[in-house]
């Protein structure tokens, strides 16, 4: 398989703290420290291995921090600006190594629909190398700089929605992500309509589920009540499959953006998968007979809260 490949020239230090909200860059690092709280975002990962996919999804931005050594061998201004750069060309190595691991759907990665596709590889080999350095930073004392790239989730040249334009014109990329569980329906006379819902809020906390470019929701016996690969091209592109959030109240927030005022609330039973989930049976039903009326996963009005 053809991988991405970034040399980096200088010698690299690495300094990462993880905390179970989020991935933190060494406190040392004050200006980028200012510049992630100023803008309220989260670095999604860097070069230590630790991963926040929450952060990516949340704030619809994928953006990953490099760090390097000062080069012994370059002295005064040059030494900062040498290091600088190679700490953005450490962070786009982070990058892609994570956009490579990136879960499409229940256990097919990124790197696995390449091996089909070298225009996926290409297109994101692109993407990584065109994100945007946001903050950059050089420590005289510690002899070492740090960069943080940038790269939009969704919208016109965001990752997913190269992806999910690129799904919806290629026919093998499609039969990547298609389902072969059949739909799951309830006879009309068991359909209920009591109450009007116009979202979905699926509590994952209490399982191990993670964000991915298709998320699923089957019921108990394997039958298909969601399936983002089935909706428009067009509302994929421009909001991705759904909201992550780890809160309902956070959820319920971020649907009412996508217009939502009544999401019905359910709690998912189990994982068939990292990004499958399952719901009981009755709940199932209260889904569907809820979208029935609603018709709200069309529009992807589907929200999923994370532990």
């Amino acid at each position: 398989m053809k991988t991405i490949i970034i040399t980096i020239l200088l010698s690299m230090t690495m300094a990462m703290v993880a905390h179970a909200d989020s991935v933190q860059v060494d406190v040392a690092f004050t200006k980028t420290r200012k510049y992630l709280d100023d803008n309220k975002v989260n670095v999604t990962g860097g070069p230590g291995g630790a991963r926040d996919d929450l952060a990516a999804f949340g704030q619809e931005a994928i953006m990953f921090y490099g760090q390097a050594a000062g080069n012994p061998k370059h002295t005064g201004s040059q030494r900062g600006l040498l290091a600088q750069r190679a700490a953005v060309l450490d962070a786009q190595r982070a990058m892609a190594e994570y956009l490579e691991g990136f879960v499409i759907v229940g256990v097919t990665l990124v790197k696995d629909s390449m091996l089909q596709d070298d225009v996926i590889l290409s297109t994101v080999s692109a993407l990584v190398k065109g994100s945007q350095v946001v903050v950059q930073e050089y420590s005289k004392e510690a002899d070492t700089a740090i960069a943080v790239v940038k790269l939009g989730l969704h919208g016109p040249k965001g990752f997913a929605s190269t992806f999910y334009e690129k799904m919806g014109s290629d026919p093998k990329l499609k039969e990547t992500v298609k389902s072969d569980k059949k739909p799951f329906i309830v006879p009309e006379a068991e359909v209920k309509h009591d109450v009007a819902y116009d979202g979905l809020i699926i509590d994952a906390t209490e399982q191990s589920f993670r964000p991915a470019l298709i998320n699923r929701i089957f019921a108990t016996k394997g039958d298909i009540l969601y399936d983002p690969a089935k909706i428009s091209q067009k509302v994929l592109v421009e909001q991705g499959c759904g909201e992550y959030t780890n809160s309902i109240d956070k959820a319920k927030a971020a649907l009412s953006t996508r217009g939502v005022k009544n999401p019905l609330v359910i709690k998912a039973s189990g994982a068939t998968s990292a990004a499958d989930l399952q719901v009981t049976d009755d709940d199932a039903v209260i889904i569907y007979s809820a979208n029935q009326k609603g018709s709200f996963m069309a529009a992807a009005k589907v929200a999923f809260v994370l532990k």
